[in-house]
């Protein structure tokens, strides 16, 4: 059969569905697995901050665990499956089809393509890294306001959705969501500085900015604002879009293709952390209570 790009869901508040098999690929003791839909989230092989779903695969009634989950690539001429980093093309190349693989270690049940499976994710686990996930977000946001209020020489070019200078997207070294927390690490260095950072300030007022950080990330809560995740389309390089309004004048947008929460009110409290890892380099830690 011709492959399709998987159309995803885990975006859509879904944990569990049924569909049919596309694409089989088996290497050693593992069976990857390839449908036509599915509401797992794979991990990013460009960007990994946000960990690939658990949960199971339901064949002729036998459930067998989803060991992990990647974004794939299939040459459509071929049929031929590229894997993570091993995938030689960017998204929506012409001939290519994007694709979330569920990767089973030692399948003893035999299946083929064309067959009906059912997909459940641990929704459990979802949920706790949707929470670190978009409380990663609402730090950095946070951060970048404190920031803006006294820390930047001069104009910066990047401005968040708020309008602020956006130190995030300047220093953002890595970022990495596990459940409950999110940790971001951030270089000011010379590049950084000449666009204005007062780095040096800065560090030196860490303490304090930490507690202004989750000053503002107290009020942010109290709105109980809904989120919402906006889709340019179903498959998986589809553009997906990250919002909620914070009551600071305009809505903030970002782009990401992570899971996340529907509400700030899964939050009972959202706590950063910053500390000061060498001359250079700070990180923030990121860690929440939920209230469901």
């Amino acid at each position: 059969m011709t492959v399709t790009p998987t159309m995803t869901q885990f975006c859509h508040q879904t944990w569990q569905l049924e569909s049919c098999v596309q694409l089989l690929l088996k290497q050693g003791s593992v069976t990857y697995i390839v449908t036509e839909s599915t509401p797992f989230h794979p991990v990013s092989h460009i960007w990994p901050d946000h960990p690939a779903d658990r949960g199971e695969i339901v064949i002729s009634g036998e459930s067998f665990n989803v060991d992990d989950c990647q974004v794939g690539a299939v040459e459509l001429k071929t049929n031929n499956l590229f894997i993570g980093e091993d995938i030689p093309v960017k998204r929506d190349e012409a001939g290519w089809a994007f694709v979330v693989v569920h990767c089973i270690d030692n399948l003893s049940q035999t299946i083929e393509v064309n067959d009906r499976v059912s997909l459940v994710v641990d929704k459990a686990y979802q949920q706790s890294l949707s929470r670190g996930h978009s409380a990663g977000h609402l730090a950095y946001l946070a951060l970048n306001k404190v920031l803006a209020a006294g820390y930047w020489r001069k104009d910066a070019d990047r401005k968040d959705p708020h309008g602020h200078f956006d130190f995030n997207s300047y220093a953002q070294v890595t970022s990495f969501v596990t459940e409950d927390k999110c940790n971001d690490v951030y270089r000011l260095g010379k590049t950084i500085r000449k666009r204005g950072l007062n780095s040096a300030q800065m560090l030196e007022d860490l303490p304090e900015i930490e507690s202004k950080v989750n000053e503002q990330l107290v009020a942010w809560l109290e709105h109980d604002t809904d989120v919402t995740m906006t889709c340019d389309g179903e498959t998986l390089t589809s553009s997906r879009y990250w919002s909620c309004d914070l009551g600071e004048g305009s809505i903030a947008t970002i782009p990401c293709g992570g899971t996340h929460v529907v509400s700030l009110s899964e939050f009972t409290t959202i706590k950063v952390t910053l500390v000061q890892t060498d001359g250079q380099n700070i990180e923030m830690q990121t860690d929440v209570i939920h209230s469901i």
